[in-house]
């Protein structure tokens, strides 16, 4: 065997993820960076408002997916994901005005975590 077809046979370059990894773990990525922006946001407002943006694409970004005719998902869970959509903007919104508690989207984006690992809700 040629040292290319040994390594050829070694492992594979990335594992295999599954969409719902993948959905997982970008959640997952911009709910950390939030939390970890929120405790900070009176002495590092940019990265705070950075963090509530990305969160806010996010939700944007599952908003679209679902209202898409060819999602899987039932219906009334698309409903219930465009509804958190629409919350997530609309608080996001209070909070760029200075009020409101940032933690409830975090409590929101574990949530769904939740539920793209099978978990029960709490």
């Amino acid at each position: 065997m040629t040292p290319q077809t040994a390594s050829a046979y070694a492992r594979p370059a990335a594992p295999f993820r599954s969409a719902r990894d993948t959905e997982y773990e970008v959640i997952a990525r911009v709910t950390q960076r939030l939390a970890a922006a929120i405790p900070r946001r009176e002495i590092d407002h940019p990265a705070f408002l950075e963090a509530l943006f990305n969160n806010e694409r996010l939700w944007s970004t599952l908003a679209s997916d679902v209202a898409e005719p060819g999602n899987g998902l039932p219906q009334a869970l698309r409903a219930r994901l465009f509804y958190l959509y629409r919350f997530t903007v609309a608080h996001s919104e209070k909070l760029r005005a200075g009020s409101g508690a940032a933690d409830v989207l975090i409590d929101i984006n574990k949530a769904v975590l939740r539920g793209l690992r099978g978990e029960a809700a709490p």
